[in-house]
Protein backbone atom coordinates (compact mmCIF):
# COMPACT_ATOMS: atom_id res chain seq x y z
CA UNK A 1 0.00 0.00 0.00
CA UNK A 2 2.81 2.44 0.72
CA UNK A 3 4.17 1.71 -2.71
CA UNK A 4 0.84 2.88 -4.25
CA UNK A 5 0.82 6.00 -2.08
CA UNK A 6 4.31 6.94 -3.33
CA UNK A 7 3.21 6.45 -6.92
CA UNK A 8 0.11 8.54 -6.29
CA UNK A 9 2.23 11.34 -4.73
CA UNK A 10 4.70 11.28 -7.62
CA UNK A 11 1.89 11.40 -10.18
CA UNK A 12 0.17 14.18 -8.24
CA UNK A 13 3.39 16.23 -8.00
CA UNK A 14 4.11 15.83 -11.74
CA UNK A 15 0.63 17.07 -12.63
CA UNK A 16 0.87 19.88 -10.11
CA UNK A 17 4.20 21.04 -11.59
CA UNK A 18 2.72 20.94 -15.11
CA UNK A 19 -0.24 23.05 -13.99
CA UNK A 20 2.11 25.58 -12.32
CA UNK A 21 4.21 25.81 -15.51
CA UNK A 22 1.10 26.38 -17.62
CA UNK A 23 -0.06 29.07 -15.20
CA UNK A 24 3.26 30.95 -15.40
CA UNK A 25 3.37 30.67 -19.18
CA UNK A 26 -0.17 32.09 -19.31
CA UNK A 27 0.84 35.00 -17.05
CA UNK A 28 3.86 35.73 -19.23
CA UNK A 29 1.86 35.69 -22.46
CA UNK A 30 -0.85 37.86 -20.95
CA UNK A 31 1.62 40.45 -19.67
CA UNK A 32 3.32 40.62 -23.08
CA UNK A 33 -0.08 41.12 -24.71
CA UNK A 34 -0.98 43.94 -22.33
CA UNK A 35 2.27 45.78 -22.99
CA UNK A 36 1.70 45.48 -26.75
CA UNK A 37 -1.79 46.90 -26.30
CA UNK A 38 -0.54 50.06 -24.64
CA UNK A 39 2.23 50.33 -27.23
CA UNK A 40 -0.32 50.19 -30.03
CA UNK A 41 -2.23 53.10 -28.51
CA UNK A 42 0.91 55.14 -27.79
CA UNK A 43 2.31 54.57 -31.27
CA UNK A 44 -1.10 55.34 -32.75
CA UNK A 45 -1.09 58.73 -31.01
CA UNK A 46 2.44 59.42 -32.28
CA UNK A 47 1.37 58.74 -35.88
CA UNK A 48 -1.87 60.68 -35.39
CA UNK A 49 0.08 63.77 -34.26
CA UNK A 50 2.23 63.45 -37.39
CA UNK A 51 -1.01 63.29 -39.43
CA UNK A 52 -0.14 59.75 -40.57
CA UNK A 53 -3.76 58.71 -40.28
CA UNK A 54 -3.56 55.37 -42.12
CA UNK A 55 -0.78 54.12 -39.83
CA UNK A 56 -2.48 55.41 -36.70
CA UNK A 57 -5.82 53.87 -37.74
CA UNK A 58 -4.26 50.41 -37.94
CA UNK A 59 -2.61 50.83 -34.54
CA UNK A 60 -5.82 51.99 -32.85
CA UNK A 61 -7.69 49.06 -34.39
CA UNK A 62 -5.03 46.68 -33.03
CA UNK A 63 -5.41 48.28 -29.60
CA UNK A 64 -9.15 47.61 -29.76
CA UNK A 65 -8.48 43.94 -30.58
CA UNK A 66 -6.58 43.64 -27.29
CA UNK A 67 -8.98 45.86 -25.35
CA UNK A 68 -12.47 46.14 -26.88
CA UNK A 69 -13.34 48.76 -24.23
CA UNK A 70 -10.59 51.19 -25.24
CA UNK A 71 -12.66 54.35 -25.46
CA UNK A 72 -9.56 56.41 -26.29
CA UNK A 73 -8.83 54.32 -29.40
CA UNK A 74 -12.44 54.56 -30.58
CA UNK A 75 -12.28 58.33 -30.06
CA UNK A 76 -9.10 58.64 -32.11
CA UNK A 77 -10.64 56.49 -34.84
CA UNK A 78 -13.61 58.88 -34.86
CA UNK A 79 -11.19 61.79 -35.27
CA UNK A 80 -9.46 60.01 -38.16
CA UNK A 81 -12.78 59.35 -39.90
CA UNK A 82 -13.82 62.95 -39.28
CA UNK A 83 -10.64 64.09 -40.97
CA UNK A 84 -11.39 61.75 -43.90
CA UNK A 85 -15.02 63.00 -44.06
CA UNK A 86 -16.37 59.51 -43.42
CA UNK A 87 -19.43 60.47 -41.37
CA UNK A 88 -20.76 56.94 -41.04
CA UNK A 89 -17.57 55.46 -39.52
CA UNK A 90 -17.09 58.56 -37.38
CA UNK A 91 -20.58 58.12 -35.93
CA UNK A 92 -20.06 54.38 -35.34
CA UNK A 93 -16.88 55.06 -33.36
CA UNK A 94 -18.39 57.94 -31.40
CA UNK A 95 -21.34 55.74 -30.45
CA UNK A 96 -18.86 53.08 -29.32
CA UNK A 97 -17.14 55.63 -27.07
CA UNK A 98 -20.49 56.64 -25.59
CA UNK A 99 -21.48 53.02 -24.99
CA UNK A 100 -18.30 52.57 -22.97
CA UNK A 101 -18.46 55.96 -21.26
CA UNK A 102 -21.74 57.89 -21.67
CA UNK A 103 -20.15 60.97 -20.04
CA UNK A 104 -17.26 61.37 -22.49
CA UNK A 105 -17.70 65.05 -23.22
CA UNK A 106 -15.42 65.12 -26.25
CA UNK A 107 -17.38 62.30 -27.93
CA UNK A 108 -20.69 64.04 -27.14
CA UNK A 109 -19.27 67.28 -28.57
CA UNK A 110 -18.06 65.60 -31.76
CA UNK A 111 -21.33 63.70 -32.23
CA UNK A 112 -23.34 66.91 -31.72
CA UNK A 113 -21.26 68.63 -34.42
CA UNK A 114 -21.83 65.67 -36.71
CA UNK A 115 -25.59 65.74 -36.09
CA UNK A 116 -25.68 69.48 -36.85
CA UNK A 117 -23.79 68.78 -40.09
CA UNK A 118 -26.33 66.03 -40.94
CA UNK A 119 -29.23 68.41 -40.16
CA UNK A 120 -30.47 66.14 -37.36
CA UNK A 121 -31.30 69.10 -35.13
CA UNK A 122 -33.45 67.22 -32.60
CA UNK A 123 -30.66 64.77 -31.86
CA UNK A 124 -28.09 67.58 -31.85
CA UNK A 125 -30.17 69.54 -29.32
CA UNK A 126 -30.39 66.49 -27.02
CA UNK A 127 -26.64 66.01 -27.28
CA UNK A 128 -26.02 69.69 -26.54
CA UNK A 129 -28.17 69.48 -23.42
CA UNK A 130 -26.29 66.37 -22.33
CA UNK A 131 -22.94 68.01 -23.14
CA UNK A 132 -23.74 70.96 -20.90
CA UNK A 133 -24.50 68.57 -18.03
CA UNK A 134 -21.38 66.42 -18.30
CA UNK A 135 -18.68 68.68 -19.70
CA UNK A 136 -15.43 68.59 -17.76
CA UNK A 137 -12.35 68.85 -19.91
CA UNK A 138 -14.16 70.19 -22.97
CA UNK A 139 -16.30 72.93 -21.35
CA UNK A 140 -14.46 75.66 -23.23
CA UNK A 141 -16.27 74.42 -26.35
CA UNK A 142 -19.74 74.90 -24.80
CA UNK A 143 -20.31 78.40 -26.15
CA UNK A 144 -18.79 77.57 -29.52
CA UNK A 145 -21.08 74.61 -30.13
CA UNK A 146 -24.17 76.49 -28.97
CA UNK A 147 -23.35 79.28 -31.42
CA UNK A 148 -22.87 76.75 -34.25
CA UNK A 149 -26.17 75.14 -33.39
CA UNK A 150 -27.98 78.50 -33.40
CA UNK A 151 -26.40 79.58 -36.72
CA UNK A 152 -27.01 76.32 -38.55
CA UNK A 153 -30.47 75.44 -37.22
CA UNK A 154 -33.35 76.66 -39.36
CA UNK A 155 -36.00 78.71 -37.54
CA UNK A 156 -38.71 76.06 -37.84
CA UNK A 157 -36.42 73.46 -36.18
CA UNK A 158 -35.63 75.90 -33.35
CA UNK A 159 -39.34 76.51 -32.72
CA UNK A 160 -39.96 72.75 -32.30
CA UNK A 161 -37.88 72.70 -29.13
Amino acid sequence: MIHNAKEFNNLFMKKFIIIIKIFFIYLFITSVGLSKESNYHKKGIEHFKKKEFDKSKILFEKDIVFDPKSERSYLYLAKIFSNNSNDYEQEVNLNSVLLINPKNDEAIYMLALLKIKQSDYDHAKKLLDEFILVCKSFCSKKEEIQNKFEKMTPEDAKNKN
